[in-house]
């Protein structure tokens, strides 16, 4: 093969992929939206130590795209009603961590029940059924984007408005209630707004992948900071970059798009833990 049947290779291959990268362009700006949204989000739902939480709202609303799905409705409403509800029940009667594990453990099997009955009495096309687990984010259409950025719209500005309480009753609650703040409001605002954001992970990636862009990415930024607004950031920037890599690498190759977010997070996350690791073990030598 000649150095010019090479360059006409590699120039149709890139043609091929601008043309396919066009296609999903939705699904770009999509990523990119979940990316930064769950990043931020993130951040609070360690603090929280509430990563069992987010799984257990992804199962209810999972039940709720699946039954919405059934009765021929918007999927994601359903599953909007399902997470609120979800996250209204532990924010209501899981004020303690032993109670909030608790309603989470009874609440996940029957999700995933109701899910499975739904999906199972579904007559239509197996893809959809399919998506409700590892989501559609190469598919994702104008509405669904609009809505898409419209609901993390709503998520941002409530986390902004109670960003400052919400931050110090995450790290010292008996200090929070203690200086006058409402941290019986704060806690179910915050898991509304978590509500909002599962439901919107889960129609995009699927409730079984929902924690690779709402925990992991959070979990990485604070093995290598600990810095108020340096934190954040780097969730956000690194919820981008497994949500927006994962489906540029997938739409180069046959694979589905959600093992390659899923494994770009676990990495950035590994890079994060090793470059803790070893800044800890230079300080200990120092």
């Amino acid at each position: 093969m000649s150095w010019g049947d090479i360059g006409n290779a590699l120039f149709g291959g890139m043609a091929r992929y601008g043309d396919i990268l066009a296609l999903v362009q939705n699904s770009v700006w999509a990523g990119a939206v979940l990316g930064i949204i769950g990043g931020l989000i993130g951040v609070f739902v360690l603090q929280r130590d509430m990563a069992f939480a987010v799984h257990g709202i992804s199962e209810l609303s999972f039940a709720g795209a699946a039954a919405a799905l059934l009765l021929g409705v918007d999927v994601v409403t359903g599953s909007i009603a399902g997470s609120l509800i979800a996250a209204g029940l532990i924010g209501w009667l899981g004020a303690r961590a032993r109670d909030r594990n608790s309603i989470i453990g009874v609440l996940m099997p029957f999700g995933l029940g109701i899910g499975i009955l739904c999906i199972s009495l579904y007559n239509g096309r197996s893809a959809n059924r399919f998506s409700l687990l590892t989501g559609q984010i190469v598919s994702v259409q104008s509405d669904q984007l609009t809505v898409l950025i419209a609901l993390s719209a709503i998520v941002l500005v409530g986390l902004l408005l109670i960003w400052r309480p919400l931050n110090f009753d995450s790290l010292d609650p008996q200090s929070a209630a203690a200086r006058g703040v409402p941290t019986t409001v704060v806690s179910f605002a915050f898991m509304i707004l978590l509500g909002i954001v599962v439901a919107v992970a889960v129609h995009i990636i699927g409730a079984l992948l929902v924690l690779s862009l709402l925990v992991t990415p959070a979990a990485a930024a604070m093995r290598v900071s600990t810095g108020p607004i340096a934190v954040p950031l780097l969730a956000a920037g690194f919820g981008v970059t497994a949500a927006v890599g994962g489906i540029l690498l997938a739409i180069a190759g046959t694979l589905p798009v959600s093992p390659y977010i899923t494994t770009l997070s676990f990495l950035i996350y590994l890079v994060c833990r090793v470059v803790d690791g070893v800044r800890r073990r230079g300080t200990v030598e120092a």
